[in-house]
Order: structure tokens, then C-alpha cells, then sequence
């Protein structure tokens, strides 16, 4: 994640990132594959819950934290 003003994965929210969801797909994904999705406060719980549901929900870190895998 390169993006020098990250912003948050939510519809029509611009508001900046501070948090990385990291995930996958089990049907579509090998397993140590991360797809990622950034997240404001205010939407965190809400992607969270979205990813959550579906069993895609791998980790939830601050992007200030973040490593990505490299080879995600």
C-alpha cells in the first residue's frame, strides 16, 4: 500500500484510512492469500461485520502496523 493519502474501502466515504481488513475468499483465494480493504473508524465495525459474516475476515490491524504479505 503505496498510496500516499490512503482513504477508507467504504462506498462514497473519502474520509482517511486507519485501519487495514485484511481477507480472503476460501472458493476463490489460496489460503495465505490477503485481499485488503481500509477502513476509517467510523466504518471498521461495519466492514468488519460485512467480511465477518461471509467467513472472510482474516485480521484487523491499524494501518499505521500494516506489513503486507509480499506476495498479496
Amino acid at each position: 500500500m503505496s498510496d500516499e493519502n490512503p482513504i477508507c474501502s467504504a462506498k462514497g466515504c473519502r474520509a482517511g484510512a486507519v485501519w487495514v481488513l485484511a481477507w480472503n475468499n476460501p472458493k476463490i483465494h489460496t489460503p495465505e492469500r490477503r485481499k485488503t480493504w481500509l477502513a476509517c473508524e467510523e466504518h471498521r465495525e461495519h466492514l468488519s461485520q460485512f467480511l465477518g459474516v461471509r467467513g472472510f475476515l482474516k485480521d484487523v490491524v491499524k494501518f499505521e502496523d500494516w506489513e503486507a504479505p509480499e506476495n498479496s
